[in-house]
């Protein structure tokens, strides 16, 4: 053994080294890397103007280009603006915030500065600077009124009161349910909005999504239309054409043996992973009204049953995980409703309410009778004219067979019944599109129709 070289026992040497002091603490000998300066030698910078000038500094024309981009990009449902957090986002927020907002002017102009000796402001800063700014302030503001948000507003008092609603009416407002919601979404990077197809801007929840832009900007929102099979294909490609100048929109049939969309929703999926590489693994969050099919939905993702799922409303209690793929996990969700101008018996036709827990379902006939064609009512149930909502319940206890003593109609039983199939899509029902003539559109029945939507319609996302 000929022992290390030297270049080997100068780092060996380099290891075992360490510095010298006295007992005052003074050193003596500094290491062998170690500076030697003396202290108290004046040391100079070196003469270079990168270290006196700004660092990251952006061109006021820059800046414009910027914002304009941005905000095309913002607006475009099927665009995603990849590393948020290193662009800086806040320089596309308005400097000129709305009057009744909180601003912090001492923040940017303090009272030394705007007034006394030594104040630096020119002129006092006015939102109307001449008469022709004044009226122009003016007449948005009319055209942004609105009556009913007007709360200074005195209004001549009707002598009608709104009473205090039943329990029943007020499922999936509770404080454990909205509990649920904001779980599932703090827990999800994409929240899918289940719609119903036949009344698609009746079960959104703009409250929901107000909060997800204002709160959290950075998490994906999706539309999912479910339960397309009851309603003519022409209206479902009209209101996926409608909501996706909003936010990404799927046609969605949930069924284990017949679904369809199922291959363009995990396409989708997959888009979203693939944006984000630098996770593990992803959750996708389904929210909505009660009885829309979220957990329908998961189940034919899974191509079988994984979430209980039931006709009826309220059949999710609690939040729950299910994994889809490796990197992609599902969160099912309580049916969320959020506190609206909405009645009883709008309540209880967008499937709120379990039909087995009202005390007067035949009080919501009326509406069912004036909300559905004539037609689709005789070709249901057989009946070929009726007078009111009553004389109608009559007939329909006579012809199925539902009587109480004396051969009275068992009206309770019998509005239980309609109720029950106008829930569960067996009386065709939809709401019209925005800007459609219904002469111009085709005559087909609502119930059994098959959609023919190809996948390609549903565009992916863009980064």
């Amino acid at each position: 053994w000929r022992g290390p070289s030297c270049c080997g026992l100068r780092r060996l040497n380099m290891y075992r080294q360490r510095e010298r002091r006295n007992n005052y603490g003074k050193l003596v000998r500094p290491l062998e890397f170690q500076s030697t300066v003396a202290p108290g030698t004046i040391a100079r910078v070196e003469p270079n103007i990168k270290w006196f000038g700004n660092t990251r500094v952006i061109k006021q024309s820059c800046l414009q280009r910027f914002q304009e981009e941005m905000k095309t990009v913002m607006k475009d449902p099927y665009q995603v603006v990849m590393k948020q957090s290193k662009l800086p986002l806040s320089l596309l927020h308005d400097r000129i915030k709305p009057h009744n907002s909180k601003v912090h002017i001492l923040d940017t102009e303090t009272f030394g500065t705007t007034f006394g000796p030594k104040s630096q402001r020119k002129r006092p800063n006015l939102l109307a600077s001449d008469m022709q700014s004044l009226m122009e302030n003016a007449v948005a503001e009319v055209s942004n009124y609105s009556q009913d948000k007007d709360r200074d507003l005195v209004t001549e008092d009707t002598g009608v009161r709104m009473e205090v609603q039943e329990e029943i009416y007020k499922k999936g407002q509770s404080k454990r349910i909205w509990g649920e919601l904001y779980k599932v979404i703090d827990s999800s990077d994409v929240i899918v909005q289940v719609l119903d197809a036949r009344d698609p801007m009746g079960t959104r929840s703009p409250h929901v999504e107000a909060y997800l832009k204002k709160e959290k900007p950075w998490k994906h929102l999706i539309f999912v239309l479910n339960k397309c099979d009851l309603v003519p294909t022409w209206v479902t490609r009209r209101w996926v054409a409608v909501l996706s100048q909003e936010y990404p929109t799927l046609a969605f049939h949930a069924s284990l043996t017949n679904s369809f969309g199922k291959g363009a929703f995990i396409q989708l999926l997959r888009q979203f992973g693939k944006l984000h590489v630098d996770k593990k693994q992803i959750s996708i969050g389904f929210i909505g009204y009660p009885n829309v099919g979220k957990s329908s939905i998961i189940n034919t993702l899974r191509s079988k049953k994984v979430c209980s799922v039931a006709p009826i409303a309220g059949e999710t209690k609690v939040w729950q995980y299910i994994t889809l793929m490796r990197r992609i996990f599902l969160i099912d969700c309580p049916g969320v409703v959020y506190p609206s101008g909405d009645s009883e018996t709008d309540i209880v036709l967008k499937g709120v309410v379990q039909v087995e827990k009202i005390k007067s379902p035949e009080d919501h006939i009326g509406t069912v009778l004036d909300r559905a064609k004539p037609e689709y009512i005789r070709k249901t149930y057989k009946i070929e004219s009726w007078e009111n909502a009553e004389d109608f319940l009559k007939k329909l206890a006579l012809q199925t067979g539902k009587l109480l003593k004396g051969g009275e109609p068992d009206l309770h039983t019998v509005s239980r019944m309609v109720l029950n199939d106008w829930q569960r899509g067996r009386i065709p029902f939809f709401v019209k599109p925005p800007n459609v003539e219904q002469e111009s559109q085709p005559t087909e029945a609502a119930s059994g129709v098959t959609i023919g939507l190809s996948q390609s319609e549903n565009p992916g996302i863009k980064e």
